[in-house]
């Protein structure tokens, strides 16, 4: 009755269509190398997904392009055209179809798409299959996947060793 009124079957509540959940131990362990890589690329496609890193913020997606400076808190992912300057002590996801022309300045940053700039990172650099990279890149932590293309120089720098400041012994002490 429903299918020939409104020209379609009813939606119901089926468990196979509910939202991915994280994998448990066991799973991981038994996984094809495939089959991680696509629940891993789930995760960083869709940031609400379980198991993503955070939540996120604010999304400039396919299509939108932005010109200038973006500042931030928490996570933002760009999947559109973005050209300018970026600064956020947080994250930032370049998502594979994205294309950034920046210099970044942020706490991690995952790259799917094409980023053509420098990059410092205080805390980790990702740059995970198809993405391309031209330019510099200072992070404590830098991930190459295997099939990235990386122009430039990588300078590994322990963020937290530079604020390290020795302790000179008083002068004129008894």
């Amino acid at each position: 009755m429903l299918k020939r009124a409104f020209g379609g079957t009813p939606k119901r509540e089926r468990a196979d269509a509910a939202e991915p959940r994280p994998w448990t131990v066991a799973e991981a362990a038994e996984a094809t190398e495939g089959e991680h890589v696509d629940k891993q690329r789930e995760r960083d496609w869709n940031p609400a997904a379980p198991g993503a890193a955070s939540e996120l913020n604010a999304l400039l997606g396919r299509g939108s392009e932005f010109d200038g400076k973006l500042a931030f808190e928490g996570t933002v992912r760009i999947d559109g055209t973005f050209t300018g300057e970026i600064t956020t002590s947080d994250t930032l996801i370049v998502g594979e179809g994205a294309r950034v022309a920046a210099e970044i300045s942020c706490g991690s940053i995952v790259v799917h798409g094409e980023v053509a700039g420098n990059v410092k990172a205080t805390q980790s650099v990702e740059l995970h299959k198809p993405a391309r990279l031209k330019g510099d890149v200072t992070t404590p932590s830098l991930m190459v996947e295997k099939g990235v293309i990386f122009e430039g120089r990588a300078q590994m720098d322990q963020a937290a060793s530079s604020k390290i400041v020795p302790i000179a012994a008083s002068q004129g002490a008894d």
